[in-house]
């Protein structure tokens, strides 16, 4: 990419890049500005059904005449002349019935044609008849079409023990209702629970699928979000009404409901496309302004960085502070160069100095613990069982020293490409047997499991070398293992002969294996080992023409994977 595209992209994305709060802020606006109109349906749907609440109580008031209808019945005569004038005085009454104490009908009056789709009453079997009359209280039932018109069904309990029964009209109340509007496309609509909505012949009936507004009433939220229809997309609200298995349900739609933010919409994105169109050619004119500097810069900053300090810019291409500033890259480079000599002086004498501290101290703690037996031993002070284990502790002393000066030593061979493999069949289950059995008993000592697996019998490598690796990965493994398993297994492919060690350790993070594999690098400096052996099992791997990876998760373990090809015939 050339250094053009690249300054103006940056300068675009500078010009651009205070916009994105902007735009966030604006989606926060709109998300809450919607919810806002869903609220404004909600607090309607609300309010219709308080409406409605209301006008089921001051059906408490309107059977007043129930005590007139009281006296009648207990001086024995006919009621029919109170509950006719009732129903005169009540339009929306269709049917008025009195009921015995048992739930049977002993006079009725109301509406012919109700009369006829309304048998005979016989309510003994329902079992809110005692609690109603113990309750002394107004119930009232669930909505129900008759005739085209919604009803709902009430019973009211008569000092005298009987029941009033009525069949009463909703269709006045749900036109009123549907005369309201929110904006144009916006109606209120009286709904049961199976969402089928309560409208008669005369009014608006819409095309909603019964099966969708009852799944919206299912949901927690009160907020229809999207309702579809084979037509359009309506959004809005609903309240539970108090008739049992109703509800009030707004509903708008979608294009008129959000108009405004689509307004709102098209403005942003006309603006956007002004300050796009202006952004992009100030960042041409810019771009192309800066470019040749940069370029130049750029391509003089990448020689450097290759080793290349003798790289000079022309200052004349420069302008303003980029004169100012190519020259000082001129002069740093050139200071730079009498920098380096110095630096690299330095970094040789440290990386000496770390060398020696890291094998002197190695070397020093054996070292002084073989002094400090040895003057015990001297001294005559120690037991015979003293001695005996002194004795041992100073052969531990010196295979350890013995250990680190072979490491050293092969540390020297390996740099002097003195480490040529002796390459002959190995045999591999006892290559595999040999090395789990020295370290079974250190695995066993920390609860342990070590296993190997061969899958191979024979592969070529140098027997000696090839078991130094294993050993080397293996005893890695147990040290770097608290619980679980050490698995070592050995198998081919068509090209190549696999060794792997795998462990349930603390793992090694992406960082550490970067250096893992270098001299002296310790993953845990609270672990013994001088780091050695990771560098020097690398090194005779790829004198074998092989490859020495590993695969590490932190807390999931290790995997070290030998690979040695197979020699092409």
């Amino acid at each position: 990419m050339s250094i053009f595209s690249k300054l103006f992209k940056v300068f675009l994305a500078v010009v651009l890049m205070p916009l994105v709060p902007m735009l966030l802020l604006l989606a926060y606006y709109q998300v809450h500005l919607k919810a806002n109109i869903l609220e404004t349906h909600a607090n309607l749907a609300q309010i219709v059904s308080s409406s409605l609440s209301q006008h089921i109580e001051d059906l408490s008031w309107r059977l007043a005449f129930a005590q007139h209808l009281t006296d009648v019945l207990n001086e024995k005569k006919d009621p029919q002349a109170v509950l006719q004038e009732a129903l005169n005085a009540n339009p929306d009454f269709l049917m008025l019935a009195v009921l015995n104490k048992n739930g049977k009908e002993l006079y009725r009056a109301g509406d012919k044609q109700i009369l006829k789709q309304v048998p005979a009453l016989d309510l003994q079997d329902d079992p809110s008849l005692p609690e109603i009359a113990r309750e002394k209280r107004l119930s009232v039932s669930r909505f129900d079409v008759m005739a085209g018109r919604p009803i709902s069904e009430f019973i009211y309990p008569l000092p005298n023990g009987d029941f009033l029964y009525g069949i009463m009209s909703f269709f006045s109340f749900l036109s009123r209702v549907q005369e309201q509007r929110i904006g144009v496309t916006g109606r209120i609509y009286l709904v049961d629970q199976n969402g089928s909505v309560y409208a008669n012949d005369y009014q608006y009936k819409p095309a909603f699928d019964a099966e969708t507004l009852q799944n919206a009433f299912a949901a927690q939220d009160q907020l229809i979000k999207k309702l579809k229809t084979p037509q359009e997309t309506y959004v809005g609200a609903f309240a539970p009404s108090p008739i049992l298995g109703a509800y009030v349900a707004v509903l708008q739609l979608k294009s008129e409901a959000y108009r405004g933010i689509y307004y709102t919409n098209i403005i942003l994105a006309l603006f956007l496309l002004s300050i796009a169109t202006l952004a992009y050619f100030g960042a041409v004119t810019f771009a192309e302004r800066l470019g040749e500097p940069i370029a130049a810069l750029s391509h003089a900053a990448k020689e450097v960085s290759q080793g290349n300090l003798d790289e000079k810019i022309n200052e004349e291409i420069g302008w303003g502070e980029f004169k100012q500033l190519i020259a000082a890259f001129n002069k740093m480079t050139s200071d730079l160069k009498d920098y380096q000599v110095l630096q690299l002086q330095a970094q040789v004498s440290e990386m000496k100095e770390q060398v020696f501290r890291a094998v002197a101290h190695d070397l020093r703690a054996p070292l002084l613990g073989l002094q400090g037996y040895l003057y015990i031993l001297q001294s005559g002070k120690a037991s015979p069982q003293e001695q005996k284990e002194y004795l041992e502790q100073m052969s531990q002393a010196a295979r350890n020293l013995s250990s680190l000066l072979e490491d050293v030593l092969d540390v020297s061979r390996v740099q002097a490409g003195m480490m040529n493999p002796r390459k002959e069949s190995v045999d591999v289950p006892a290559l595999l047997k040999n090395v789990t059995d020295t370290l079974v008993p250190t695995a066993q000592g920390k609860g342990l499991e070590l296993t190997f697996q061969a899958e191979a019998d024979r592969l070529p490598a140098d027997p000696k070398l090839l078991q130094r690796v294993v050993m080397n990965l293996v005893s890695n493994a147990v040290k770097f293992t608290d619980k679980g398993y050490v698995r070592v297994r050995a198998w081919q492919d068509e090209k190549a002969y696999y060794i792997s060690v795998a462990d349930s350790g603390i793992g090694i993070s992406e960082a550490e294996q970067k250096g893992l594999f270098q001299k002296y690098h310790q993953v845990r400096s609270d672990r013994p080992g001088y780091g050695l052996g990771l560098f020097i099992s690398r090194k005779i791997v790829q004198a074998h023409g092989g490859t020495l990876e590993v695969s590490s998760r932190p807390g999931q373990g290790s995997t070290f994977t030998v690979t040695l090809p197979k020699e092409t015939k």
